[in-house]
Parts: C-alpha cells; sequence; structure tokens
C-alpha cells in the first residue's frame, strides 16, 4: 500500500474522530427535523444551540445569535458581500467596492458579478512579501464606499492581514462602512477574537479545521443588517432558510471546541514542523524560493516555488511517493492559469509557474515531514534533468 503524507491542509482536512463521533447519533438515531415539534426534534435543535454556542467562543463572541449556519465559506461570502450590497447600495450614488488583488475566488467572483450589475470595484494591490498597504488600502475609501473585504490569512502564502486594524480604521474615515472578514484559513490556526472589533461579518468552513465538508458559518454584527441570500422558511433566525443539517453543524461546533483547545500547539508545533519543512527543502535546492515572505503568516503555510520547472509536473511525481501538495487553490486547480495571488505578489515567471504549497495540520507528523524533506528534493532534480531549461539550472548547479 503506497505511504500517504497529506501536506494539503489548506484545501481540506481529515475529520477528527472525536468530531465524527459526536455526529453519529445525529446520523442515527437523532434524525428529527430540528424545526419540528415533537422531543426528538428538541433534541435535534438543542443540539444546534450547543454547536452555535462552540462556534461563538472559537470566534471569540458573546453573543452566539450572531452565528448563522451556512453550507460553506463559499455561501458565506456570497451571502455577506451581496446581502450588504444589496441592503445598503444603489448603482447611482451608493455603488463603490473594495477588495484586495489576492482574496478567494469566492471573493474576487462575487466582486466581478456586482460590476457587470452596475457597482464599481477597487482592487487593492500587495507588495513582493504579499503585505498590504493598509494607508494604501484606506485611501481608496470614498463617501460612496459600501464595502471593503479582506481576508484574514491568504490561502496560498499564509500571510495574514491586520483586519481588526483595518476595520477600525476604515469606520473612522467613513462610519456607514461595512467589512467583511473571509476567515476561512485563519481558523483554528489563529486566535480570531471579533467581539470588540469593527468586523461586521467573518465567514468560516467546518472542513478547513477537521469538520466535514458541507458546513460554514457566518459571524454578523450584532444590529448589522444585510439582505438573506437563502429566502424560504424561519431557520436561523429566518436568515438563511433551509433545513439545518444538524449532524454537520454538530460536528462543526466540536471541531470548533477543538481547534480552539489546540491552538497552542498550531503556533508553536504546527509551526516548528512547517520552519523545519521549509528550513530542509530550501537548503538542498539552489534553484528553490520562498513565495511565503510576509512577516505574519499562519503556523501551517509554506509556498516554494522551483525555477524551471513546471508544477503540475511536480505534484504528479510528488503524487506517485504519496506526498499530497497542492499549486494554489483547489478551488481554481482546473485552471492551467498561474496564481493570481503570486502574479499580484510579482514573483518572477521563473518560479511562479513551479509554486507548490505545502499546508499542515495538528495530525502532521515528524516522520512525514522528513519524508517529505527527503523526496521533494529528489523529485526536483530528477525533474531538472529533463526540462528545456537546462543552461539555467546548470548554473544553478542542478
Amino acid at each position: 500500500m503506497k505511504k500517504t503524507v497529506y501536506l494539503d491542509n489548506n484545501a481540506t482536512t481529515k475529520i477528527d474522530e472525536k468530531v465524527f463521533e459526536k455526529m453519529l447519533p445525529y446520523l442515527k438515531e437523532n434524525y428529527a427535523n430540528p424545526s419540528s415539534m415533537y422531543d426528538s426534534a428538541h433534541v435535534c435543535a438543542n443540539a444546534i444551540e450547543e454547536a452555535r454556542k462552540q462556534v461563538a467562543d472559537f470566534l471569540g463572541v458573546e453573543n452566539e445569535k450572531s452565528v448563522i449556519f451556512t453550507s460553506c465559506g463559499t455561501e458565506s461570502a456570497n451571502t455577506a458581500i451581496k446581502g450588504v450590497v444589496f441592503q445598503y447600495g444603489d448603482k447611482e450614488n451608493k455603488n463603490h467596492i473594495i477588495t484586495t488583488q489576492v482574496e478567494h475566488p469566492c471573493v474576487l467572483s462575487v466582486y466581478e458579478n456586482l460590476e457587470k450589475k452596475g457597482y464599481k470595484s477597487t482592487y487593492v494591490s500587495v507588495d513582493e512579501n504579499g503585505e498590504i498597504n493598509i494607508d494604501n488600502l484606506l485611501s481608496k475609501i470614498t463617501p460612496n464606499t459600501i464595502l471593503l473585504s479582506v481576508m484574514h490569512a491568504n490561502n496560498e502564502t499564509g500571510a495574514v492581514y491586520p483586519v481588526y486594524e483595518i476595520a477600525k480604521r476604515a469606520k473612522e474615515i467613513n462610519k456607514n462602512i461595512k467589512v467583511f472578514v473571509d476567515g476561512v484559513q485563519a481558523a483554528g490556526k489563529i486566535p480570531i477574537e471579533l467581539e470588540n472589533s469593527e468586523i461586521d461579518f467573518y465567514s468560516i468552513s467546518g472542513h478547513k479545521f477537521h469538520a466535514p465538508k458541507g458546513v460554514g458559518a457566518l459571524y454578523v454584527k450584532k444590529g448589522v443588517l444585510f439582505e438573506p441570500f437563502m429566502l424560504g422558511g424561519h431557520q436561523e433566525y429566518s436568515l438563511r432558510a433551509g433545513t439545518q443539517n444538524t449532524p454537520y453543524i454538530v460536528g462543526m461546533g466540536k471541531a470548533a471546541q477543538l481547534a480552539k483547545e489546540s491552538l497552542e500547539y498550531e503556533l508553536k508545533e504546527v509551526k516548528r514542523l512547517r520552519d523545519k519543512l521549509e528550513k530542509g527543502i530550501l537548503s538542498q535546492l539552489r534553484n528553490a524560493k520562498l513565495n511565503s515572505k510576509s512577516s505574519n503568516r499562519v503556523p501551517n503555510t509554506t509556498n516554494i516555488g522551483f525555477e524551471y520547472i513546471e508544477g503540475e509536473l511536480i505534484l504528479l511525481y510528488l503524487n506517485d511517493l504519496g506526498i499530497c501538495a497542492s499549486s494554489g487553490s483547489a478551488c481554481t486547480s482546473g485552471s492551467l492559469d498561474p496564481s493570481h495571488v503570486l502574479r499580484a505578489q510579482k514573483v518572477p515567471f521563473t518560479s511562479l509557474h513551479g509554486a507548490i504549497r505545502f499546508s499542515l495540520s495538528r495530525f502532521t507528523t515528524e516522520e512525514e515531514i522528513d519524508y517529505a524533506i527527503e523526496k521533494v528534493p529528489e523529485v526536483i532534480k530528477k525533474l531538472a534533468k529533463i526540462s528545456p531549461f537546462q543552461s539555467e539550472l546548470n548554473a544553478l548547479g542542478l
């Protein structure tokens, strides 16, 4: 049986066994619709409210009613962005929205769609380290700006953005602006404290921190109105219609509890293993360049560009050795276009197409990192021998 070393945890994570155990009763005997009136339905409804409290605590929020359950991070992002624009905007005056060039496709695609409907978008750049110039971002705010969207952590490079400061200063410029933060890649990796922040909306996705795929959540600041995205029944305080997915919500609640308890391990031990992997690869290959250069990163992520080698080919060879990694966002893996994040960061063409993201979790072991440190350089050296850029690679000693 082929050995598997899973280093693509920014794409998805394994379900924690404790999460699975917590979900099982709601997949078997406790299967009632939580909106019904009989006792078995109340069991499910109470379990959902327990999970809501767990997620609220995970997000640093006192009022659990600020948490709305959704199907995923993408739905949460669409709900927040469209909900704000359709609640507060109009195409004549209040029609300006701001985001960054390095957002996830679930944000950028919505902005592009809104542009077609007459709204005006501003996309703020990052520097070569993938960091945002806050003053430059804030200078884009006008009296007509209704929404500012900035991710908390980048899914490809791991860069962490100062979202609390950005939200606070944005409200000082335009008190009516709404701030949405895509927190999908921050959840479970760094502390989140939303209670006293100026952030209006914050999205997370369960499968990024060891809950199942198919469940997410959206934090909505108390008193902030938005037009609901899903219409129908009264579920989720009439803000997100549709029968609640009890077992998955319960699983997400348990995963949130476990993730908060594991934060210290994530910040220290997972970071140590990430740094070991990073240094182990970079020290053996002269054509390996670090793309994750932000001074503030989530502890599990590194992105390395291998000059003059094609990324898809690297992934195929690594797959043969049982190593799972990524060339960028899983949502764009079907595209041959180079990463929009790395292009915004002005990564040189020589390593742009050979960029590989490695992302760890609390289940990643020392043995797996040692295996990757041994095998990744072997693959790169093997591919260097068949690369059409022989003269350039020879100059680097490969």
